[in-house]
């Protein structure tokens, strides 16, 4: 379980680099507090921090359960394809949002895989 707390710690540490470079973005594109729009580049980094936000309240608990109930090893090695997809998603998106789907789709499919793995998992532990 020690391999999954690290990985969800660099996620939680990645999200908040994430919500380290909007504010850089507000101060470098004047984007005055509270607004959430404004400049289009300002724009790109926010929508990847809240993207991220949208897919960490996924990710933590599929995570967990499927370490709990399945296999941590494979869900740490899962986490970790999670946080090259959210890199891969930031740096392409901030430079030219038409390019973030690969990004988002080697953070997404391991989500999904650690849904249905943790699924599968609990449910055998039932029957």
């Amino acid at each position: 379980m020690a391999l999954v707390a690290i990985v969800i710690l660099l996620a939680i540490l990645e999200y908040q680099f994430f919500s380290f470079k909007v504010g850089m973005a507000r101060g470098k594109y004047d984007i005055k507090a509270p607004a959430i729009s404004g400049h289009e580049v300002f724009d790109r980094y926010y929508r990847v921090h809240m993207n991220t936000l949208e897919q960490l309240i996924v990710f933590i608990p599929a995570i967990l359960i499927f370490a709990y109930f399945g296999n941590p090893t494979y869900a740490a090695g899962l986490g970790s394809f999670y946080l090259v997809g959210r890199i891969i998603y930031f740096v392409s998106y901030v430079s030219d949002p038409a390019k973030r789907g690969l990004g988002f789709i080697i953070g997404w499919v391991p989500t999904v895989l650690l849904i249905l793995a943790g699924l599968i998992s609990a449910v055998m532990q039932v029957i």
